[in-house]
């Protein structure tokens, strides 16, 4: 017995040396245990660093009116403190002081009066062409409905919520015209779902996620999935979460699906096309819930897991841009790291029961360790799943704050309209002037073209649509 406790006692402190070794190796700064250590930024070159300051230039020319005052030097303080001179001249073109206003929302009614005119012989009249719309009958124009879109997709309001908006506003829109429009709206835009499944397809590394969402019209959950590539985001609803549904988005495409242990994606690996890797984030987050007492194992695996996201930071701190770097990087840290996790978790699964929670989150690192090993010899593949679950995020505060849909073909016409403003979202681009601009020019876009619509490769148009023909009535 004494044996025993001695044998024990130094493997403790052996766990004890390597973590200090460990916290030396890959010091970090302080944060709370249950927070997520945040996933380093992809290194850019400087191309991407100069279009990504283009962007925001453009946005800020879209969307800021600048307004110049000069403000003169008050007479009683020209007075010169050397001299005692007040003849003063000047210098440079001034010091700048900004100052930022807000100008609320507002809406702007436009009135076409239409010209009438009829032959003298009293036989023909003639009336000139109406205004083009996006949509037939509607009397509010693309830029409207594409602010509903953007409120209700990526600012999770509820549409009651802009009912009462436009109401303080002194516009009264009943709540079911507001559902009329973003439902005519994603239904303008199906179109391009096609182009943009067809998309993500052709990205080498996907990763994959999903979250249920009610459906009124069925007992069970419906889901909603997310499968975010290079550039877009798409977003899939479905019945159920059968695995048909991942193969029907990336059916037998070749590369990676990085994702969690949900059998729903065996399918797409069985096709033979995709390879799966693993996520370390899920690994962790089961060692955290396990030391909710202090468990010194859990201590010891979550100090291994966060050394691991230390080597990642470390890649980004130094501008690691190419694979080889990084790749370096990872093999002369990360891999002797895993290692090391998974001797921790074969001891922990011969000494703690399979039930408990310790052993459960072991029992997920060894099941998992070929899917979560994968990333330590391809550089470009991350540790973790977590651009899809941060895709998902936006869908669960929908669901909070809108609760449901109420058919199938609204749910997936709200996945498109998710697909396409979180991609513009993610480019950088202004999503409000990105579906004010598709809405006009789809039905004028040849269909071997839709792909050109897309966020990632969507430009403003440089000349103006054709009007609609002249309406003649005897």
């Amino acid at each position: 017995m004494l044996e025993q406790q001695k044998k024990n006692d130094a493997k403790f402190a052996e766990l004890e040396a390597k973590n200090e070794a460990l916290t030396r190796a890959f010091e970090r700064r302080s944060e709370q245990r249950a927070k997520m250590p945040p996933p380093p930024k992809p290194p850019r070159t400087k191309e991407e660093v100069a279009e990504h300051r283009r962007q925001q230039d453009q946005l800020r020319t879209d969307n800021v009116v600048t307004t110049e005052e000069t403000i003169p030097v008050p007479p009683e303080l020209k007075k010169c403190a050397l001299c005692a001179g007040t003849d003063f001249r000047p210098v440079g073109i001034g010091k700048p002081s900004v100052i930022w206003s807000y100008v609320a929302a507002h809406f702007r009614k436009h009135v076409h009066m239409r010209e009438t005119v009829a032959c003298r012989c009293g036989g023909h009249v003639i009336t000139a062409p109406a205004p083009e719309r996006w949509s037939d009958k509607t009397r509010y124009d693309a830029s409207f409905v594409a602010h509903l879109i953007v409120s209700k997709c990526l600012m999770s309001t509820p549409l009651y919520r802009l009912e009462a908006d436009f109401k303080r506003l002194g516009i009264p829109i009943l709540r079911t015209t507001l559902n009329d429009l973003f439902r005519r709206g994603a239904q303008k835009l199906m179109p391009l779902r096609d182009p943009l499944i067809a998309r993500i397809r052709e990205d080498e590394i996907v990763h994959a996620d999903e979250t249920p969402f009610k459906l009124t019209t069925q007992k069970s959950k419906a889901f909603i999935w997310a499968f975010v590539g290079r550039s877009l985001t798409a977003y899939e609803f479905a019945l159920s979460r059968g695995g048909e549904v991942a193969v029907d988005v990336l059916g037998d495409s070749k590369g990676i699906i990085v994702c969690d242990d949900y059998r729903g994606y065996d399918p797409i690996t069985g096709l033979g096309g995709r390879t799966r890797a693993g996520c370390l984030a899920h690994a962790r987050r089961k060692f955290f819930e396990a030391n909710k007492d202090g468990v010194p194992e859990a201590e010891y695996a979550l100090d291994i897991i966060g050394a691991m996201y230390g080597a990642e930071h470390e890649a980004a701190r130094r501008e690691a841009a190419g694979a080889d770097d990084r790749l370096a990087l990872r093999t002369q840290f990360s891999r002797a790291l895993f290692a090391e996790l998974l001797r921790v978790c074969r001891a922990i699964k011969r000494a703690h029961g399979p039930k408990t929670l310790l052993a459960r989150a072991a029992n997920y690192t060894l099941k998992n360790r070929k899917e979560l090993a994968l990333a330590l010899r391809d550089a470009r593949i991350p540790l973790d799943n977590n651009r899809a679950e941060n895709a998902e995020r936006i869908v669960a505060l929908g669901r909070k704050n809108f609760l449901f849909v109420q058919s199938e073909d609204a749910g997936k016409e709200l996945a498109l309209l998710y697909s396409l403003v979180v991609s513009c979202d993610r480019l950088g681009k202004n999503p409000v002037t990105y579906l004010t601009d598709v809405l006009r020019r789809i039905d004028h876009t040849p269909r071997d073209r839709l792909a050109d619509l897309l966020p990632d490769r969507w430009e403003p148009p440089t000349a103006p649509t054709p009007p609609a023909a002249p309406i003649s009535a005897d």
